[in-house]
């Protein structure tokens, strides 16, 4: 086998279509765009959604839902995850600042203390919101739980 034998697969290559060739090439005339219309002509681009005059898709459907532009978003802290955090670290003081130290949140966020788990250590606790369960927990565990302004 040498470079000048190589030649491609059979039936993988196909010879291009050759329009506006004149009349011989039964191409003419036309060329394939068929008679009138923007489609026709040169230089026709269509917009993106563009249905030939039809009504488009996104015309069409309904919309729906809502987005609450004045919307707070708050990253969730459990109180199970202080009381592992007061164990393991015997951290009694938790505000944003050491939720970002122990990787429980990015810097920015807002921070929502949630009553999931147990806790029984006396902890102070700053935070941007709590939910009930949260603020009972803390208090029936001896804490305080202080609401960031």
């Amino acid at each position: 086998m040498k470079l000048e034998n190589i030649k491609p697969a059979k039936g993988s290559t196909h010879n291009s279509k050759r329009i506006g060739r004149g009349q011989g090439s039964g191409k003419g005339g036309t060329a394939t765009r068929g008679t009138k219309g923007a489609q026709a002509r040169a230089g026709y681009e269509h917009k993106i959604g563009f249905e030939g005059g039809q009504m488009p898709i996104q015309r069409r459907l309904p919309k729906f839902g809502f987005k609450n532009p004045t919307r707070k978003e708050y990253a969730a802290v459990n109180v199970s995850t202080l009381q592992a955090l007061a164990e393991t670290k015997k951290i009694v003081e938790f505000d944003v600042e050491t939720f970002i130290a122990a990787g429980l949140v990015s810097k920015g966020e807002l921070v929502k203390v949630l009553g999931n788990g147990e806790l029984t250590a006396a902890v102070t606790v700053k935070a941007d919101a709590f939910s009930k369960s949260a603020i009972e927990k803390i208090e029936k565990a001896g804490g305080k739980a202080t609401v960031i302004e």
